[in-house]
């Protein structure tokens, strides 16, 4: 979750859990949680965590690759300096992702399946909000959660 975001609906446990469940039959994959904001921030934190030959990747969508890429942090090249400690997996969402030429050995786009590009977050509570099918948007593991979260109430986008 970004600190530069508004979210309604359900909060930070209630998520962090749909996405361990969602993970959870997966050892490649962990999940942690941060209250800092910056990916390099988060990697430095999760740094004690993990052996020093873990390999960081973070997952965020074509629009967020955009913004973290194009950031001003307030001085020349920190962005790709920054990439030392971890990678970008960027899913296309409303288009591919294409790196400067220079980070594009730490930025990767990530595959999914066909017709994925569309589902989010948003998608799956617009669509619950509208009493439209929503289930195959999620994995299997987290759907009864999902109607728990939202029974009886219109989510927010």
């Amino acid at each position: 979750m970004f600190p530069h975001k508004v979210y309604e609906g359900p909060g930070f446990e209630q998520r962090l859990r749909l996405v361990e469940q969602a993970v959870a039959q997966e050892p490649r994959f962990s999940v942690a949680a941060s209250d800092r904001g910056l990916f390099a921030e988060i990697a430095e934190e999760l740094a004690g965590s993990y052996a020093a030959a873990t390999r960081l990747l973070f997952v965020c969508g074509r629009d967020a690759a955009e913004r973290i890429v194009n950031w001003d942090y307030g001085e020349a090249g920190a962005f790709p300096k920054m990439l030392e400690r971890f990678e970008l997996l960027v899913a296309a969402r409303g288009g591919e992702y294409a790196p400067p030429a220079e980070m594009r050995a730490r930025i990767h786009p990530l595959r999914l399946g066909e017709n994925c590009d569309s589902i989010s977050a948003t998608e799956v509570r617009r669509r619950i909000a509208a009493g439209l099918p929503w289930e195959h948007l999620v994995p299997e593991s987290i759907v009864a959660h999902v109607r728990e979260l939202y029974a009886g109430k219109a989510p927010q986008p």
